[in-house]
């Protein structure tokens, strides 16, 4: 079997949709995990809230330290056997394709919480080593904006089909097997386990990867010396001021808090959401999870986005986004406050198009991402796709790992009963703090930063056309003022600082590849 390159390749609608299958998993498994695991735990397992959310931040933590380092190490992957043979992203596909299976053993009933913290965490591992490279494949596969965007919307569109089974799916099995039965469950995981292998393995089967570069084939050719213990410290200090740089990448930096915030903010909601309707609003479980599936708006929403990040670009449509989400909020505090009889038909109506903003939110900042590394190799002349893909997942499950502890936390300081099926004032009041006030507080903060993020179509253009020029040795005294500009807002350091040049400010990029820790 033969390694795949970009050669002669077309990203086609049925590559694309093979690509974003993966997002099956990304959309459809944590979605399922940050909805109904604290629910199980509490309510089945017997475990407290504090234990609960322990398992998810303590694996969480410990996966994104591995993420940290899986972007540095398929980035250098290529000089391996199996990077040779298969790609140095997509063998990680192959080989997580069917360790997918672990996710089905995270539902399983009467276990002790040592066992429930190693599954899961070992999914958290599998996980990571399978979609931080293959967040990395639209930028291998494709230079083109309008190809990435096409790529990155299967991708989405598959991310809220995921969404949407993972919302429904679990309600049509608790509505069938009842609310006190934990088979639901274990039924549910053992489902999309197969469902997450099957993905998994046709993107790996239907993707490619850039070819290598001159340097990289130089670097392969080259007999190096057996790395020592001591420079192996060195080149691991290196790594992490090469994780560091990239948070000098102005539009990253904006792009990270942007992603942080939202999704963080989805995580409190969707955390929090099942236990809201059950002790708040006196609504089932069942029903809870058919108000949740009311995600399948996220499919042609999905398309729509496609078209909309085009023509408007992102930071209109991050607008768009949290200005639906604050909405639905205010309706859904006005249902709590206000109980009526017809409350159902009126929760439906918030459900749905709380999702068209929750669609929009989670569509945005995965197309903005390929052109990130883009903007970077104006500053290093490096193509380090791994590297900000690691960034990416090591920040956000760090966020989330920490958000779900306090969750977790303050349920049980404001006086969560496990397995009870009546909870205090004080827990429901807590609850409901935590829906409201912290889900709200966070989108505005992401949409402070939103308003001022630049990167679109036509900058993005516009800068990728000054790479080339200056990669074919065009002199900067030519650029043009608009141009100057645009580089300066994406990248955060003058002109004339920029395309390799050594300044103190810039000392800390490195000039060659990442080490590899071996």
């Amino acid at each position: 079997m033969s390694l795949t390159t970009s050669k002669n390749r077309k990203i086609t609608i049925p590559i694309s949709i093979g690509y974003g299958l993966t997002d099956l998993v990304g959309g459809g498994a944590f979605t399922i995990i940050g909805v109904w695991l604290l629910f199980f735990y509490t309510t089945f397992v017997g475990l407290t809230p504090v234990e609960a959310a322990s398992i998810v931040a303590i694996a969480r933590i410990v996966d994104a330290i591995v993420s940290l380092f899986m972007g540095s190490f398929t980035d250098h992957f290529y000089k391996n056997y199996f990077g040779k043979k298969f790609g140095r992203r997509r063998f990680f596909l192959l080989i997580g394709a069917p360790l997918m299976l672990v996710y089905a053993l995270l539902w399983i009933n009467g276990m002790n919480y040592w066992f429930y913290l190693t599954v899961y965490l070992a999914f958290e591992v599998i996980a990571a080593m399978v979609l931080i490279p293959w967040e990395t494949l639209p930028s291998e596969m494709t230079k083109d904006f309008n190809g990435r965007t096409k790529l990155s919307t299967c991708r989405m569109f598959c991310s809220a089909l995921g969404t949407f089974l993972a919302t429904a799916i679990p309600g049509l099995l608790i509505g069938h097997f009842g609310k006190s039965d934990p088979n639901a469950y274990l039924i549910n995981g053992i489902v999309f386990a197969i469902v997450f292998l099957l993905a998994v393995f046709i993107s790996w089967k239907v993707t490619w990867e850039r070819e290598l570069t001159p340097e990289m084939l130089a670097e392969l050719e080259a007999d190096k010396p057996q790395t020592t213990f001591s420079e192996k410290l060195v080149m691991l200090a290196g790594l992490f001021k090469e994780y560091a740089s990239t948070l000098k990448v102005r539009a990253f930096r904006k792009h990270l808090a942007i992603y942080l915030l939202s999704f963080t903010a989805k995580d409190v909601y969707n955390t929090v959401f099942v236990f809201f309707c059950v002790y708040c609003l006196n609504v089932s479980s069942a029903f809870a999870g058919s108000l949740l599936s009311m995600s399948i708006v996220g499919l042609p929403v999905t398309l729509l986005a496609g078209l909309a990040i085009i023509k408007y670009g992102p930071s209109r449509l991050y607008v768009f986004a949290y200005s639906v989400m604050m909405l639905c909020l205010a309706g859904l505090f006005y249902v709590y406050q206000f109980p009526m009889d017809n409350k159902a038909v009126i929760l439906i109506v918030i459900a749905g198009i709380y999702q068209v903003g929750r669609c929009v939110l989670e569509f945005t900042p995965w197309n903005v991402f390929p052109f990130i590394p883009d903007i970077d190799e104006m500053i290093t002349c490096q193509r380090r796709e791994g590297l900000f893909a690691a960034v990416m997942t090591f920040s956000r499950k760090t966020t989330v790992a920490i958000a779900t502890f306090i969750v977790g936390v303050l349920l049980q300081f404001g006086g969560f009963v496990k397995g009870s099926e009546v909870q205090p004032t004080e827990a429901i009041d807590m609850i409901a703090s935590l829906i409201f006030i912290g889900t709200s507080s966070l989108l505005l903060l992401a949409l402070w930063q939103a308003l001022t993020f630049k990167l679109n179509k036509t900058t993005h253009k516009i800068f990728v056309d000054e790479v080339e020029r200056l990669k074919a040795h065009g002199a900067k005294k030519d650029v043009q003022p608009e141009t100057r500009r645009i580089v300066e807002d994406l990248t955060g350091y003058a002109y004339e600082d920029l395309w390799c040049n050594t300044t103190p400010d810039t000392n800390a990029v490195s000039r060659s590849a990442a080490p590899v820790i071996e």
